[in-house]
């Protein structure tokens, strides 16, 4: 199974009933994570095995007719994990319940750390012990679930990174500080490109800096383990325990310290790093200036210090940090609090130093709740110390708070197209304008890709079917199913007027059916004629807008024609006693309405596609219509020196871009609307009744 259709479904699934089996240990929920990700872990690790065994075994040479043992290097060189049988999850899952399964994990858990050095006293074990024999059977069965048995190792890479963020979202681990969204990650490992070199995170938490940029590299088809070398601080020793296990389920391996980066420089890095990659806390107030006052760490010196001797807001240390660190051709992308950018007094200073380095290379705006514990809104920062000399006096301003994906009430981050327009944004900036216009000509050819499977889409089984003549189908099948009842009552009855609506709406949306179609067929032989010069590609943007017009007129139709089909059943039910009719067959009518329902759901959904894409195209040569960097207003701007200065060098995106004008959003989706506001409700009805269960619980307390 290549991809979950349900993953959504199957991760809460999972979170639940995990979270079910606490109750039935003596840990609270800063403690049962750790045994929880344990297994999680195991879990994730055994897919990863799973999913380059094969391939592995196939080519283990041979000598004298025997094939060579599995090595824990041939699984390394692939991104995964060598798995001794004991360690293997199917074997703890099959374990009878007579068996020790406290024992058996951490004996599966000793195996690896005999393997894997780096994981030596990592991995949870003596905290099984506190788990009942038969809970941790129903764990281990929990996290295995039928769905999931041919699961890829992404599937359940996602599954993990869920799991570290609900443990986050219950505060169970310093308010969540461990997890950064993979959403910010992607984006700045993917504007940093770590293609070969060392990668420092200076707050590293659970290694999701490290293990974004191992996926860079391995898009590029190329081994991160022998491309990239990571190194990391972590004041907190549970936290580097999560973060050796997240680097080792991916094939990696990290120099992780121990340390209050603050005070502490264990690793000696400074002026040695390729990449600096953080998400460091916000914020942090009191840092003692006595000890940190002669660190050569901070090259533009402290920002400020109270009456009492301290440093009142870290933020500033973090960022002269990040700088010292790198070499002189390295990259620093971090997040941080958006107070920092245009902070005031002596922290104005550091900034107006940092700025006059020519390193500070690109800032960018992120709104509010993109974070799991905090809803703040922060800024990404990038410095660049190998700056283009004509950029040296420039930094670019991108303000990115008004583009988002809504995932839960509280939750937002960017979807994949999303993070695609801000990359190209950054890739004009750079001069890499042939990689923007392949991004707009992807967008075109997904957009063809994706009305034609409108007509011609292989099923589960192999067969191609036509989504919008299987639409068609099934509401004339429907019609068929009502047409026994419907011949015994005469024509002027209320039903005919809807009946009449529905035959109509059917012929026109065949015949728009069959333009659209005719429309696909004229569009895709013109884009494959022509050469695909940036001029050509946004010419062909503009003709498809007819194109994609009709796609949205066709989901209009068949809507309509799905809530006609539901109205005429009603009024022959409510209003012409059908039921009590033999030849209303509810079963039939019951069955033919949902398989209609769901040939509609998938007609509409494919229809959107077609839609979706070539608004992604639409959306960049709207804003670029020469396919190179021009300022954008309310969007991106490239500032010079003179005007950072005028505006006391802040860093903030919205300071200088302006206000983008407003946009009339012609494809307003209710269903998205309605879909946010139930998301809006489910989210406070679970705060609903938490509140209750704690009002509940603090009267029995008092004893009412």
């Amino acid at each position: 199974m290549a991809q979950l259709e349900n993953i959504e479904a199957i991760e809460k699934k999972l979170w639940e009933a995990a979270d079910t089996l606490r109750a039935n240990s003596n840990y609270a929920s800063n403690e049962y994570f750790m045994p929880v990700m344990g297994l999680i872990f195991l879990r994730h690790a055994y897919s990863r095995y799973l999913s380059v065994k094969d391939e592995i075994v196939a080519n283990l040479p041979k000598r004298g007719g025997k094939t060579r043992e599995l090595t824990k290097e041939d699984f390394s060189q692939k991104g995964a994990i060598f798995l001794r049988e004991k360690a293997q999850f199917d074997y703890l899952v099959a374990l009878p319940d007579s068996e020790d399964r406290a024992k058996a994990i951490i004996e599966a858990m000793e195996s690896i750390e005999e393997d894997y050095e780096t994981l030596r006293g990592v991995l949870p074990k003596s905290e099984y012990q506190e788990l009942d024999n038969d809970v941790l059977g129903q764990l281990l069965r929990t996290l295995n679930p039928e769905e999931l048995k041919n699961a890829t190792g992404d599937i359940f890479g996602r599954i993990y990174e869920y799991f570290l963020t609900q443990f986050a979202d219950q505060k169970a681990h310093d308010g969540g500080e461990f997890f950064t969204p993979v959403s910010l990650v992607s984006f700045i490992a993917n504007v940093l490109e770590p293609k070969k070199g060392t990668i420092l995170d200076p707050a590293c938490g659970s290694g999701g800096m490290f293990v974004q940029s191992a996926h860079f590299v391995e898009r590029l088809q190329e081994n991160p383990t022998e491309r990239l070398t990571f190194y990391g601080m972590e004041k907190n020793p549970t936290t580097i325990r999560l973060a050796k296990m997240n680097l080792a389920v991916h094939g990696l391996e990290g120099n992780i310290q121990k340390a209050i980066t603050y005070y502490e420089d264990p690793l000696g890095l400074r002026g040695e790093v390729d990449f600096v990659m953080a998400n460091p806390p916000f914020n942090v107030d009191e840092v003692d200036a006595d000890k940190i006052k002669q660190d050569p760490r901070l090259p533009f010196g402290l920002p400020g210090i109270n009456k009492n001797g301290k440093v009142p807001n870290g933020n500033y240390l973090w960022i002269s940090y990040f700088y010292s660190y790198l070499n002189d051709t390295g990259r620093a992308g971090f997040v941080m609090s958006s107070q920092a950018s245009s902070a005031g007094r002596d922290e104005a200073i550091v900034r107006r130093k940092l700025i006059e380095t020519g390193a500070v290379d690109i800032m960018v705006a992120i709104r509010s709740n993109f974070f799991y514990t905090r809803s703040v809104p922060c800024e990404l920062w990038f410095l660049n110390r190998a700056k283009p000399e004509h950029q040296k006096d420039k930094v670019l301003m991108l303000d990115a708070r008004n583009i988002y994906r809504k995932v839960t009430r509280k939750i937002y981050d960017f979807s994949p197209e999303q993070l695609q327009n801000l990359l190209s944004i950054i890739w004009l900036y750079r001069g890499e304008n042939e990689r923007f216009s392949k991004l707009v000509e992807n967008y075109l050819e997904r957009t063809f890709e994706e009305a034609k499977r409108c007509f011609n889409q292989v099923d589960d089984r192999g067969n191609n079917i036509n989504l919008l003549k299987g639409y068609i189908d099934a509401i004339n099948q429907l019609l068929q199913v009502l047409k026994p009842f419907l011949q015994t009552v005469e024509e002027e009855e209320v039903h005919s007027t809807v009946l009449k609506e529905l035959k109509q709406g059917l012929r026109v949306f065949s015949d728009d059916v069959e333009d659209f179609c005719v429309i696909l067929e004229k569009e895709r032989i013109d884009w494959e004629s022509h050469t695909k010069s940036f001029s050509g590609i946004k010419d062909e943007t503009e003709r498809l807008v007819s194109l994609t017009d009709q796609s949205r007129v066709l989901v209009k139709q068949a809507d309509m024609l799905y809530k006609l089909a539901i109205r005429l059943i009603e009024v022959c039910e409510n209003e012409l006693n059908a039921r009590e009719s033999k030849l209303w067959v509810n079963r039939e009518v019951t069955k033919a309405r949902k398989e209609a329902d769901i040939a509609r759901q998938e007609a509409v959904e494919q229809l959107k596609k077609v839609r979706y894409f070539h608004k992604q195209a639409f959306w960049l040569t709207e804003r670029f219509p020469n396919g190179v960097y021009n300022d954008v207003e309310g969007l991106v701007k490239l500032v010079d020196r003179t005007e950072l200065e005028e505006k006391d060098w802040s860093l903030t995106p919205g300071r200088y871009v302006g206000v983008a004008p407003e946009e009339v959003d012609e494809d307003f989706d209710f269903e998205e609307a309605l879909r946010d506001i139930h998301i809006e409700l489910e989210g406070l009805n679970a705060e609903a009744v938490e509140l209750a269960k704690n009002i509940m619980k603090n009267f029995k307390e008092l004893g009412l």
